[in-house]
């Protein structure tokens, strides 16, 4: 099995996708965005890179970002820790926009190619499961219900793998009206990552 230097790299030269983004509104290339190493407590399991991502080629460097930095409890240096912090989607590239100027959903090929090679090589202490596409790939039939549901039944699945909703600006109404995800959710979620941030420290000193 390849070390994930060579993994990652690999992953990064990837051009499967090029047709396929050719044919979009943007006509973008393929850029994936790769962070993670062997040995991470902590990973987070992504739709697909937005415009922005795309650009800077970093993960959740956006708004969604921030927002799900704060629904950790981590800094910004915390979170790109790779040490600490694998962040693998379910998809390394922009996929583009539909006709709507909403992002497209992340092509299947790039978990069927990419997504069993790196994850042989993750030992993660607690994933976090970020949207539907993630949730259905990691849970399976549970999360079939949809993503509220999934996200509801978060206890089923605590302490090691957490579902969550996207931390995108848009679901500000979705935690409107699912005001249990702030008030039990969250303090549980930040919980479990504070302490695998202690255990992490504890283990390098």
């Amino acid at each position: 099995m390849p070390t994930t230097p060579s993994l990652s790299r690999e992953i990064s030269a990837c051009q499967l996708c090029a047709p396929r983004f050719a044919q979009t509104a943007t006509r973008h290339r393929p850029r994936p965005v790769t962070w993670f190493q062997p040995g991470a407590r902590i990973l987070i399991v992504g739709q697909a890179p937005g415009m922005r991502v795309h650009e800077a080629g970093r993960p959740f460097a956006d708004r969604s970002g921030q927002r799900l930095r704060e629904w950790m409890g981590v800094t910004e240096a915390q979170f790109y820790d790779r040490a600490r912090v694998a962040i693998v989607p379910m998809a390394f590239c922009f996929p583009g926009y539909d006709a709507k100027g909403s992002d497209l959903p992340p092509p299947p090929i790039c978990a069927q190619t990419w997504r069993a090679r790196v994850m042989a090589e993750l030992r993660p202490r607690l994933t976090l499961l970020v949207g539907g596409h993630a949730q259905r790939w990691h849970l399976g039939p549970p999360a079939r219900a949809g993503v509220t549901a999934t996200v509801a039944g978060w206890r089923d699945h605590a302490p090691h793998i957490f579902p969550l909703p996207h931390p995108s600006w848009r679901n500000t109404a979705w935690l409107r009206r699912n005001p249990w995800f702030q008030t039990d959710l969250l303090p549980e979620l930040r919980a479990a990552i504070a302490a695998q941030l202690r255990e992490a420290d504890d283990t390098a000193g």
